[in-house]
């Protein structure tokens, strides 16, 4: 979420309006044992397959091929209360979220000692959100804002290829390439009113069904301090990135492409195996959203016809989880863990995708069936805070409303070593 496809989610938040800006839900789910202890100490414990999402200078501690293969459900509520303007109240919508189904797949190959080379598939980003029950009441005499209302539906997939290189039984470096498919859905639309009379019943603000490629990067180290403290630290590079769509329509005017500069990611994690049972792991990561200045359309058929859709403020945001992990015996393992998720949304916000500083809580166990396979299981509750905003619609003025977002994330992994 915290990463679904960044270039759909940029899509759907910016074409609901010129004045609108949000950020979205990222996906921190890569892998259920990760999603157990919060993520924390991912780019470094290497406990299965799943790392290569994280770091992949990690495989360099694999000694056997390993896979992993999991599924994510992430039933996402999102609640827009009191949508009003100055002299209405438009109504509320309890239930504008969705559910996501989340897979992912890992394996690595250690080719001799100093090499490895693994391949995944993973979901960074995802949401989905239908507002449009508030603009669509069929006993309202009053225009409603809606060009900052409407279904929002993002789905992408990343394509990783990566390789490691040990120096020595100290520091191991990775290398990687992403390649990131992304889909998504937009729509902002409902009855245009003159006064009290609608004058057209289905009036469409923005409607986009796009679809994409990008090209990124990921670079890692391990740092392995001895055999029970280690430190991971990757740097994931994200492109600017051409969508083409479609359907990319604003106002009743078509663009072949959007432009979207992507962000940054830097991440830091340790592992310390305190006792022969408990090990402390912790994650701290560096998002660069403010690089995320800009949209820009994109009109092949009329040179100079290009422009600048939307200009943010957006803030560059932290990310901070810590967790436990206790072997109970051989075949069981339990996972605790806290995540704090700082909000990439400056002064501005959005109705149709709401953002905030969340907070995660989350669990997880593992059932070893032996020594090479095992099945893991996790949770997370994901709170976000009650945003009250006001964003401003070319249609009725200032809006205001009160947001929240909140989620549960269930998640099941089946990973074996050969």
């Amino acid at each position: 979420m915290k990463r679904f496809n960044k270039t759909f989610l940029a899509i759907s938040i910016t074409l609901a309006s010129s004045q609108a800006m949000a950020a979205g839900f990222q996906l921190n789910s890569q892998s259920a044992t990760g999603l157990g202890r919060a993520m924390a100490g991912d780019a470094i414990i290497a406990d299965n397959a799943s790392v290569l999402s994280r770091n992949p200078a990690a495989m360099a501690l694999f000694k056997d091929k390993a896979v992993s293969l999991g599924i994510t459900y992430a039933d996402v509520n999102v609640s827009v209360d009191d949508v009003s303007s100055a002299t209405t109240n438009f109504g509320s919508d309890d239930s504008a979220g969705s559910g996501k189904i989340i897979p992912n797949a890992y394996y690595i190959q250690p080719i001799n000692e100093s090499w490895a080379m693994g391949f995944a598939a993973f979901s960074n980003f995802g949401t989905g959100t239908d507002t449009s029950a508030i603009t669509k009441d069929t006993t309202a005499t009053t225009q409603a804002p809606i060009d900052l209302l409407g279904e929002t539906e993002i789905t992408s997939v990343d394509f990783n290829a990566s390789v490691s290189y040990r120096f020595n039984e100290y520091i191991s470096i990775g290398l990687g390439v992403d390649f990131v498919y992304g889909t998504g859905k937009l729509t902002r639309n409902g009855p245009l009113y003159a006064g009290n009379t609608v004058i057209v019943a289905d009036y469409y603000v923005a409607d986009v069904e796009a679809s994409g490629w990008g090209v990124g990067g990921i670079a890692g180290l391990a740092y392995e301090i001895n055999s029970n403290n280690r430190i991971g630290l990757s740097y994931r590079y994200s492109p600017t990135i051409k969508a083409n769509g479609d359907t990319i329509e604003r106002l009743g005017v078509s663009y072949d492409q959007i432009e979207i500069p992507l962000p940054n990611i830097a991440q830091l994690g340790g592992f310390h195996q305190i006792t022969e049972h408990f090990a402390l792991s912790y994650t701290a990561q560096y998002t660069q959203w403010a690089e995320f200045d800009k949209l820009t359309l994109l009109d092949s058929a009329v040179d100079g016809n290009n422009v600048v859709l939307k200009e943010y403020q957006w803030d560059d945001s932290w990310l901070f989880s810590v967790g436990g992990t206790y072997d109970i015996n051989d075949t069981w393992t339990a996972r605790i863990g806290y995540m704090y998720d700082q909000g990439v949304v400056g002064d501005l916000s959005s109705l149709s995708i709401p953002d905030s500083d969340r907070n995660w809580y989350t669990g997880g166990v593992s059932y070893h069936f032996n020594q090479k396979s095992s099945l893991d299981l996790g949770i997370a509750f994901v709170r976000g805070k009650k945003t009250h905003l006001t964003e401003t619609s070319a249609f009725v003025g200032d809006v205001t409303a009160t947001t929240q977002s909140n989620a549960v994330y269930y998640s099941m992994q089946y990973s074996y070593n050969f």
